[in-house]
């Protein structure tokens, strides 16, 4: 969990998606349509993604991905990113 708290903490918007996932994809579109560039984990490419998807998980993540946190805050997944961009909730 230290390593995903660190990893969430790297940039302002920070992404853990797996690069075959269609909402991961929606998401990281949606946040590049902002105009926002955010770190994008893929954790099917890298080393230990297994553990951080169970993390992730551990953390409510369900399913474990796309997981967005912003500030180092988990904000969740494609649900609760869509539902907040449909609110107007985001100030980026």
């Amino acid at each position: 969990m230290d390593r995903v708290t660190q990893m969430a903490s790297e940039r302002p918007v920070v992404i853990f998606s797996r690069s075959s996932c269609c909402l991961c994809h929606t998401i990281k579109t949606l946040f590049s349509d902002f105009g926002v560039y955010p770190n994008v984990h893929e954790l099917d490419k890298i080393p230990g993604g297994k553990d951080i998807e169970q993390a992730l998980s551990r953390l409510g993540c369900n399913p474990s991905v796309p997981a967005v946190f912003i500030g180092g805050e988990l904000v969740g997944g494609a649900n609760e990113v869509m539902s907040r961009h449909r609110n107007r909730c985001f100030i980026l």
